[in-house]
């Protein structure tokens, strides 16, 4: 098993390799933890049509299960508000942790780290991400 952690330095980058990891590491069933600042209505909103919503003082978690509609939507969405963050979702915080890995991501998109079990999912993941060698700080334990 690899922990890698990875974070966006490039603020123009898409949402191309986000999406990739999603793709692959995301399966409907999975459970999940979305995690949305309270003031961020709509997500939450969106968020909670997938699982259940629990005020945590500062955040919202919404937990469940990996929908077909939530990958969907999750692979399509491109998010507009990009002001502060070059987005690569709506969501602040992702988590999912499947028997492939265990995977973080934060900062809506623009930080992960994920524990992945499998050489061959290490090499995908190692793969999509050779394509970018300027457009992250990448650690790996």
């Amino acid at each position: 098993m690899k922990q890698i952690g990875i974070q966006m330095i490039d603020n123009s980058i898409s949402s191309h390799w986000w999406k990739k990891i999603i793709e692959h590491f995301v399966k409907v069933g999975d459970p999940f933890e979305i995690r949305c600042w309270r003031e961020e209505a709509a997500e939450i909103g969106q968020a909670s049509l997938y699982g259940t919503a629990v005020d945590d003082r500062y955040e919202v978690s919404i937990k469940g299960i990996v929908t077909k509609d939530l990958v969907e939507e999750l692979l399509i969405e491109e998010p507009a508000d990009k002001g502060i963050y070059n987005k690569m979702t709506k969501y602040f915080t992702i988590h999912v942790k499947n028997d492939l890995c265990d995977i973080w991501s934060e900062h809506y998109g623009t930080e992960m780290v994920i524990n992945i079990t499998a050489d061959t999912d290490i090499e995908f993941f190692e793969q999509v991400m050779r394509q970018y060698p300027e457009s992250f700080s990448v650690g790996i334990s």
